[in-house]
């Protein structure tokens, strides 16, 4: 297994990441409805401060991070936010997210990053064990405000 970051015009790996997102979530209106355009693909991947890995099987994507760095004003320094990480069905438990996160915590490192934070989900006991296993727990609440 080797991690690759995506970056600009890696549109097979981008596609074969959503579809891996929308499997894992069950979310196929979010990841699969309304894919972005070449132009917008390109900017988002030309971006540094948008991480995005891919575990690699050979050809095929076994994993996935996106994670968005977040300067601070407070002090010259950045947290990580880890948005979407999946993990194909057959390839749990192989270690496959804490390589990834071990990335991404080099990645973070070598931009001026101090911390890598995610959420999980009630009910997720996967991911709260390894967010455990890796991390502090901070039990906080999560507002979606709405635009209308």
């Amino acid at each position: 297994m080797t991690i690759h970051r995506l970056v600009s015009g890696d549109y097979q790996h981008l596609d074969a990441m959503l579809d891996l997102f929308a499997e894992a979530f069950d979310d196929p209106e979010s990841y699969s409805s309304a894919r972005p355009t070449p132009d917008y693909r390109q900017a988002l991947l030309a971006r540094t401060d948008v991480v995005a890995l891919v575990a690699l099987a050979g050809e095929n994507v076994v994993g996935a991070l996106v994670a968005y760095e977040l300067p601070k004003f407070e002090q010259e320094r950045s947290e990580f936010y880890i948005y979407d990480l999946a993990v194909a069905e057959k390839w749990r438990r192989c270690g496959v997210a804490t390589t990834m996160i071990d990335d991404l915590k080099s990645i973070a490192k070598t931009n001026g990053g101090w911390v890598i934070y995610v959420q999980a989900d009630y009910g997720d006991e996967p991911a709260v064990a390894l967010y455990t296993k890796l991390g502090t727990r901070e039990d906080v609440m999560h507002f979606d405000l709405s635009l209308d």
